[in-house]
């Protein structure tokens, strides 16, 4: 039996047009397809992957993910609301997860410096395959955070968040600003090399460890409890501090 072609008539709302081609930005898409499918698979055929979605309108009423389209729908789809929270109305997003934990694809190894930095677990290797990033992701509950679209499209991820920009300061604070972390900052707590806890230690406990100009110029120090690696408020505290700052700083100007 030969199936007949229909078409939806798909919307994106507020950022996710950046998501779309040029030509495809703030109209009406139509979209046409055969058989019974899925909202989310309509949607993701577009190249927006559902992490990005916070609320879907069929003919102006709330569906979820597993909604079936039919010939002549009209679906209006909205990003994760920033100022507002609208998860009794639209069931989509997935609650939160009880720590906030990160696992980041291969191009963002600056980023996850910096949100070590800020105290936040996050795991990281310029060399996690997809499917792995995807099973730890889920198995760990773990927010992934990637450039790769592509990825977050995949069902067994709940938790994501598609980086937009190439610059690892940009890419804090968009991080920051979408998970509302600014109140759970707590710097300096975690090796920015391994991601493991930092502990306080005493010179006499690190001495073997030290420069010679670092003995004699500080006198506190911590050390990570995975690596071994041992820190001091030398001038990489200063650049972080003025990072945090400029974090904050931009914040405050939304």
């Amino acid at each position: 039996m030969k199936l007949s072609e229909k078409t939806a008539h798909i919307r994106l709302y507020a950022e996710l047009n950046y998501l779309l081609q040029k030509y495809r930005r703030y109209k009406w898409i139509p979209v046409k397809f055969k058989g019974r499918q899925s909202v989310k698979h309509l949607v993701e055929s577009l190249g927006i992957p559902h992490t990005e979605i916070d609320l879907i309108l069929a003919n102006s009423h709330p569906v979820d993910f597993s909604y079936i389209v039919k010939d002549g729908d009209h679906v209006s789809i909205y990003p994760i609301f920033e100022t507002f929270n609208i998860s009794s109305t639209s069931g989509l997003r997935p609650k939160p997860l009880r720590d906030t934990k990160f696992v980041l694809d291969c191009h963002l190894g600056r980023l996850a410096a910096y949100l070590r930095m800020l105290g936040f677990d996050a795991i990281y290797k310029n060399n996690f395959p997809d499917e792995e990033l995807a099973d730890i992701s889920s198995e760990q509950k773990r927010i992934l955070l990637t450039r790769d679209r592509g990825l977050l499209k995949r069902d067994k991820i709940t938790h994501g968040f598609l980086i937009r920009t190439r610059n690892p300061r940009e890419q804090l604070l968009s991080v920051v600003r979408r998970f509302d972390l600014m109140d759970d900052i707590k710097p300096f707590t975690r090796c920015m090399t391994c991601n493991g806890l930092l502990a306080e230690k005493k010179k006499k406990d690190v001495l073997d460890k030290l420069e010679p100009n670092t003995k004699r110029y500080f006198s506190k120090f911590k050390e990570c409890e995975e690596c071994g690696r041992v820190f001091w408020k030398g001038s990489h505290h200063e650049r972080m501090n003025e990072l945090i700052g400029w974090v904050r700083k931009r914040l405050e100007e939304k």
